[in-house]
């Protein structure tokens, strides 16, 4: 399935419906930090603009009020944005890993996990 990319506005929306589930447009504005928080009618045009692209859809309507849900899970948005940094490295990874380990945001716990992980993806190839 080709994911739609997503704004950083789209996301924000995205967050606010994976953390808190369904929500009306006010509620998903309301979800926005108070110094930040974008106009409603922004996010209204942006909610609809989604509902478009199909990552979010209306499940019923509290008198004047659509609520919404997210159709696109947080995981499968994830591995969309990673997809598109490595992109613009060529597919490479190393350069992605290189940064990681030099600004300290990936612990050797984390390296480990990795090693098993692919550990695991390794055996079941083999075994396929």
């Amino acid at each position: 399935m080709n994911l739609p990319k997503l704004t950083k506005l789209e996301l924000q929306i995205m967050e606010a419906l994976w953390s808190r589930g369904t929500s009306s447009i006010r509620e998903i504005q309301e979800a926005f930090p108070e110094r930040r928080r974008p106009a409603y009618t922004t996010v209204q045009t942006t909610v609809y603009r989604m509902e478009r692209k199909k990552v979010l859809r209306r499940i019923k309507k509290i008198g004047n009020a659509h609520i919404f849900e997210a159709v696109l899970s947080r995981h499968a948005a994830h591995r969309r944005l990673i997809d598109d940094l490595l992109n613009l490295f060529g597919g490479r990874t190393q350069p992605v890993m290189a940064h990681l380990v030099e600004s300290g945001k990936l612990t050797l716990e984390e390296v480990r996990e990795a090693e098993k992980a692919l550990r695991r993806l390794t055996r079941k190839d083999k075994s396929a």
